[in-house]
């Protein structure tokens, strides 16, 4: 019970009204102490047992020499910023949270933690993906959020955002088994198709601007047709419902995706990445500019593009297809080009507005084991009014 209450203290502290985050309250160094500890526990925790927890690909990260040396100033600033926040803030829950979660980093051997001898399974988390992935893009759109957001009203620690870190949990520290899962289809293509390779070799020798043009546009035609047939078949839609049930709009709000659907997702978009021959530096970048704007699509900026907007995809554009009203329904299925929209007429974007509100007037359940089993278990067609 005194452990509930404590969570619950915390959750109303990092949830508090603006007025009472104001600067020189203390919640700003709490909340930086408790991020900072996280992302120290974290590493430690990957460093300890990179078996379990570490993904190979960041591997090189932690063999840099200052590896160590960053995460020991990370767990100091968080404790720094623990005590300030702990003299400043009349209620102590986010300092001595920070502070208990930056002495776990230090029981478990702080930077300078040697690693588990524990043989591998085969299988890992990836607990420094989740963090690297979290800081990079939190760090990008956080603050534009705060510098110019399109609902000035809307806080960080918003309705929902519990649910939707938690999807950003499950979706990074499952990257293995969403990665095996999603390329499958790509490596039995690629199996049965030795007869590809003087095409595929062909494709490869293309400029490395021209085969990332062509992997945007195939890749995004894939997405759309994916995309809308989630949106007309009423089963693939239980799925779908999941991402549109989110209320408010932020670049958390991306995350929110049911597990299936990011497999099935993964695997269509991976095909011609993966089987027609495009070099890796060119499906790295692809990659890498995926995670930046599904990110960017969902926040909460401003900016009208009235032009811009019907040929690149941004933040308005998106938040048509997540609006609540009669006429935002099943449009702008495109992720990065509204024209493909136009083509096939489901472009919407009308001048100078935005979506009043956002969501879906179905009753989707609000926790992760409620809505992971909603395809299942909701009742009815898809609603429309």
């Amino acid at each position: 019970m005194p452990l509930k209450r404590f969570f619950g203290g915390l959750m109303q502290d990092l949830e508090a009204p603006r007025d009472v985050r104001r600067f020189g309250s203390g919640w700003l160094s709490g909340f930086f102490a408790i991020l900072l500890a996280v992302t120290g526990l974290a590493m430690v925790i990957a460093l300890r047992f990179p078996w379990l927890f570490a993904t190979p690909e960041l591997a090189t990260l932690k063999d840099w020499t200052g590896f160590r040396a960053a995460v020991h100033l990370v767990l100091l600033a968080s404790y720094a910023l623990a005590l300030l926040s702990l003299l400043l803030r009349p209620g102590k829950v986010l300092g001595a949270t920070a502070l208990v979660i930056g002495l776990g980093a230090a029981l478990l051997g702080g930077a300078n933690v040697q690693p588990d001898e524990a043989r591998g399974w085969g299988v890992f988390f990836g607990l420094d993906f989740f963090i690297v992935n979290l800081l990079v893009t939190g760090f990008m759109f956080a603050p534009l959020e705060r510098l110019a957001p399109h609902r000035r009203e809307q806080r960080l620690f918003r309705t929902e955002w519990r649910e939707d870190l938690f999807y950003f949990l499950v979706s990074s520290m499952f990257v293995q088994v969403l990665g095996f899962l999603a390329l499958a289809p790509s490596n039995a293509i690629n199996a049965g198709t030795g007869s590809w390779e003087s095409f595929r070799a062909g494709v490869a020798a293309l400029p490395w601007l021209v085969q990332f043009a062509i992997v945007l546009v195939a890749s995004d035609m894939a997405q759309y047709w994916f995309h809308r047939l989630f949106h007309q078949v009423p089963f693939l839609w239980g799925f779908h419902a999941v991402h549109h049930s989110a209320k408010s709009m932020d670049w958390l709000a991306g995350s929110r995706m049911h597990f299936v659907e990011i497999i099935l997702l993964r695997s269509i978009t991976s095909l011609p990445l993966f089987t027609l021959g495009f070099s890796p530096s060119v499906m790295q970048a692809y990659i890498a500019l995926v995670y930046v704007w599904s990110s960017l699509l969902h926040a909460n900026v401003k900016g009208d593009f009235d032009r811009l907007g019907h040929w690149l995809a941004l933040p308005r554009f998106h938040h048509w297809h997540h609006g609540l009203e009669r006429e935002a329904f099943d449009v702008n299925f495109a992720i990065h080009f509204p024209w493909i929209d136009k083509i096939f007429g489901t472009f919407h974007l009308p001048k100078g507005r935005w979506p009043e509100n956002y969501g879906i007037p179905e009753d989707v359940p609000r926790d992760y084991a409620g809505q992971f089993l909603y395809p299942w278990t909701r009742t009815g067609k898809k609603t429309d009014e």
